[in-house]
Protein backbone atom coordinates (compact mmCIF):
# COMPACT_ATOMS: atom_id res chain seq x y z
CA UNK A 1 0.00 0.00 0.00
CA UNK A 2 1.04 3.61 -0.31
CA UNK A 3 2.98 5.17 2.54
CA UNK A 4 0.93 7.10 5.05
CA UNK A 5 -1.89 4.57 5.17
CA UNK A 6 -2.43 3.65 8.80
CA UNK A 7 -2.27 0.11 10.13
CA UNK A 8 -6.05 -0.15 10.59
CA UNK A 9 -6.71 0.78 6.97
CA UNK A 10 -4.12 -1.75 5.82
CA UNK A 11 -5.66 -4.39 8.07
CA UNK A 12 -9.10 -3.72 6.60
CA UNK A 13 -7.69 -4.02 3.08
CA UNK A 14 -6.03 -7.34 3.88
CA UNK A 15 -9.14 -8.73 5.58
CA UNK A 16 -11.48 -7.65 2.78
CA UNK A 17 -9.09 -8.92 0.09
CA UNK A 18 -8.70 -12.25 1.84
CA UNK A 19 -12.48 -12.31 2.16
CA UNK A 20 -12.78 -12.25 -1.63
CA UNK A 21 -10.78 -15.47 -1.85
CA UNK A 22 -12.71 -17.06 1.03
CA UNK A 23 -16.13 -16.20 -0.41
CA UNK A 24 -15.21 -17.36 -3.92
CA UNK A 25 -13.65 -20.59 -2.65
CA UNK A 26 -16.34 -21.59 -0.17
CA UNK A 27 -19.06 -20.35 -2.54
CA UNK A 28 -17.76 -22.65 -5.25
CA UNK A 29 -17.87 -25.60 -2.86
CA UNK A 30 -21.45 -24.71 -1.87
CA UNK A 31 -22.50 -25.17 -5.48
CA UNK A 32 -21.80 -28.90 -5.18
CA UNK A 33 -22.17 -29.57 -1.45
CA UNK A 34 -25.86 -30.54 -1.46
CA UNK A 35 -25.26 -33.24 -4.05
CA UNK A 36 -22.05 -34.37 -2.32
CA UNK A 37 -23.97 -34.68 0.97
CA UNK A 38 -26.44 -37.11 -0.59
CA UNK A 39 -29.09 -34.36 -0.68
CA UNK A 40 -29.01 -33.91 3.09
CA UNK A 41 -31.80 -31.65 4.39
CA UNK A 42 -29.32 -30.35 6.97
CA UNK A 43 -27.06 -29.03 4.20
CA UNK A 44 -29.91 -27.74 2.01
CA UNK A 45 -30.37 -24.30 3.63
CA UNK A 46 -26.71 -23.46 3.03
CA UNK A 47 -25.90 -25.10 -0.29
CA UNK A 48 -27.34 -24.78 -3.77
CA UNK A 49 -30.15 -27.36 -4.05
CA UNK A 50 -31.11 -26.64 -7.66
CA UNK A 51 -30.19 -24.45 -10.62
CA UNK A 52 -32.39 -21.47 -9.76
CA UNK A 53 -30.92 -18.00 -9.48
CA UNK A 54 -32.10 -17.79 -5.86
CA UNK A 55 -30.24 -20.94 -4.88
CA UNK A 56 -27.05 -19.63 -6.49
CA UNK A 57 -27.22 -16.54 -4.27
CA UNK A 58 -26.34 -18.82 -1.34
CA UNK A 59 -22.88 -19.14 -2.88
CA UNK A 60 -22.23 -15.49 -2.01
CA UNK A 61 -24.46 -15.00 1.02
CA UNK A 62 -23.35 -17.75 3.41
CA UNK A 63 -19.59 -17.46 2.83
CA UNK A 64 -19.78 -13.66 3.10
CA UNK A 65 -21.70 -13.96 6.36
CA UNK A 66 -19.24 -16.50 7.77
CA UNK A 67 -16.33 -14.30 6.70
CA UNK A 68 -17.95 -11.30 8.41
CA UNK A 69 -18.22 -13.30 11.63
CA UNK A 70 -14.57 -14.38 11.33
CA UNK A 71 -13.25 -10.87 10.74
CA UNK A 72 -15.55 -9.17 13.24
CA UNK A 73 -13.27 -9.82 16.21
CA UNK A 74 -10.00 -8.63 14.69
CA UNK A 75 -11.53 -5.63 12.87
CA UNK A 76 -14.56 -4.40 14.81
CA UNK A 77 -12.71 -2.14 17.26
CA UNK A 78 -10.11 -0.99 14.71
CA UNK A 79 -12.41 0.42 12.05
CA UNK A 80 -15.76 2.16 11.63
CA UNK A 81 -19.19 0.93 10.62
CA UNK A 82 -18.57 -2.83 10.76
CA UNK A 83 -22.23 -3.83 10.93
CA UNK A 84 -23.26 -1.27 8.31
CA UNK A 85 -20.43 -2.35 5.99
CA UNK A 86 -21.46 -6.00 6.09
CA UNK A 87 -25.19 -5.25 5.97
CA UNK A 88 -24.59 -3.19 2.84
CA UNK A 89 -21.98 -5.27 1.05
CA UNK A 90 -23.63 -8.68 1.37
CA UNK A 91 -27.01 -7.61 -0.09
CA UNK A 92 -25.10 -5.66 -2.77
CA UNK A 93 -23.44 -8.89 -3.89
CA UNK A 94 -26.83 -10.56 -4.19
CA UNK A 95 -28.40 -7.65 -6.07
CA UNK A 96 -25.49 -7.51 -8.51
CA UNK A 97 -25.75 -11.22 -9.21
CA UNK A 98 -29.48 -11.00 -9.88
CA UNK A 99 -29.30 -7.75 -11.88
CA UNK A 100 -26.33 -8.70 -14.02
CA UNK A 101 -27.62 -12.23 -14.64
CA UNK A 102 -31.07 -11.11 -15.77
CA UNK A 103 -29.54 -8.20 -17.68
CA UNK A 104 -27.25 -10.29 -19.83
CA UNK A 105 -29.67 -13.21 -20.26
CA UNK A 106 -32.33 -10.73 -21.31
CA UNK A 107 -29.99 -9.48 -24.02
CA UNK A 108 -28.52 -12.83 -25.12
CA UNK A 109 -31.63 -14.92 -24.51
CA UNK A 110 -29.63 -17.64 -22.77
CA UNK A 111 -27.31 -18.32 -19.86
CA UNK A 112 -23.56 -18.62 -20.48
CA UNK A 113 -21.52 -20.38 -17.77
CA UNK A 114 -18.45 -18.17 -18.24
CA UNK A 115 -20.57 -15.05 -17.75
CA UNK A 116 -22.29 -16.57 -14.70
CA UNK A 117 -18.91 -17.23 -13.08
CA UNK A 118 -17.67 -13.77 -14.04
CA UNK A 119 -20.75 -12.19 -12.45
CA UNK A 120 -20.12 -14.13 -9.23
CA UNK A 121 -16.52 -12.88 -9.11
CA UNK A 122 -17.47 -9.27 -9.96
CA UNK A 123 -20.26 -9.24 -7.36
CA UNK A 124 -17.94 -10.52 -4.62
CA UNK A 125 -15.20 -8.04 -5.58
CA UNK A 126 -17.70 -5.16 -5.59
CA UNK A 127 -19.24 -6.20 -2.28
CA UNK A 128 -15.88 -6.51 -0.54
CA UNK A 129 -14.75 -3.18 -2.00
CA UNK A 130 -17.86 -1.40 -0.72
CA UNK A 131 -17.31 -3.04 2.65
CA UNK A 132 -13.72 -1.79 2.70
CA UNK A 133 -14.82 1.75 1.84
CA UNK A 134 -17.39 1.79 4.63
CA UNK A 135 -14.97 0.23 7.12
CA UNK A 136 -12.33 2.86 6.42
CA UNK A 137 -14.69 5.80 5.91
CA UNK A 138 -16.14 8.26 8.38
CA UNK A 139 -18.20 6.87 11.20
CA UNK A 140 -21.88 6.65 10.31
CA UNK A 141 -24.91 6.92 12.55
CA UNK A 142 -24.76 4.53 15.54
CA UNK A 143 -28.46 3.86 15.00
CA UNK A 144 -27.82 2.86 11.38
CA UNK A 145 -25.03 0.54 12.48
CA UNK A 146 -27.37 -1.02 15.04
CA UNK A 147 -30.37 -1.49 12.74
CA UNK A 148 -28.48 -2.56 9.61
CA UNK A 149 -27.84 -6.19 10.70
CA UNK A 150 -31.59 -6.82 10.60
CA UNK A 151 -31.19 -7.03 6.81
CA UNK A 152 -28.75 -9.95 7.17
CA UNK A 153 -30.99 -11.73 9.68
CA UNK A 154 -34.00 -11.42 7.36
CA UNK A 155 -31.98 -12.71 4.40
CA UNK A 156 -30.71 -15.69 6.41
CA UNK A 157 -34.26 -16.61 7.41
CA UNK A 158 -35.46 -16.25 3.81
CA UNK A 159 -32.69 -18.51 2.51
CA UNK A 160 -33.71 -21.22 4.96
CA UNK A 161 -37.47 -20.88 4.41
CA UNK A 162 -37.31 -20.51 0.62
CA UNK A 163 -35.06 -23.56 0.30
CA UNK A 164 -37.95 -25.74 1.41
CA UNK A 165 -40.93 -23.57 0.45
CA UNK A 166 -40.00 -21.11 -2.31
CA UNK A 167 -42.46 -18.77 -4.00
CA UNK A 168 -43.36 -19.83 -7.53
CA UNK A 169 -41.57 -17.04 -9.38
CA UNK A 170 -38.83 -17.24 -12.01
CA UNK A 171 -36.11 -16.27 -9.52
CA UNK A 172 -36.79 -19.50 -7.60
CA UNK A 173 -37.35 -21.84 -10.56
CA UNK A 174 -34.77 -24.49 -11.39
CA UNK A 175 -33.63 -23.72 -14.95
CA UNK A 176 -33.00 -27.42 -15.63
CA UNK A 177 -36.02 -29.21 -14.14
CA UNK A 178 -38.53 -26.37 -13.90
CA UNK A 179 -39.09 -27.31 -10.26
CA UNK A 180 -38.86 -25.21 -7.11
CA UNK A 181 -36.91 -25.74 -3.90
CA UNK A 182 -35.41 -28.99 -2.69
CA UNK A 183 -35.84 -31.70 -5.34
Amino acid sequence: MRSGVDADTRAAAVWEGTGVLFILGIGSVLHFLFEWSGNSPLVAPFATVNESVWEHLKMAFWPALVWALIERGPLNRRINNFDLAKSTSIPLMLLLIVGLYYGYTGILGESVLFLDITIFVVAVLAGQYVSYRLLTGDERSPLLNTVAPIIIIVLAVLFVVFTFSPPHYALFQDSVTGGFGVP
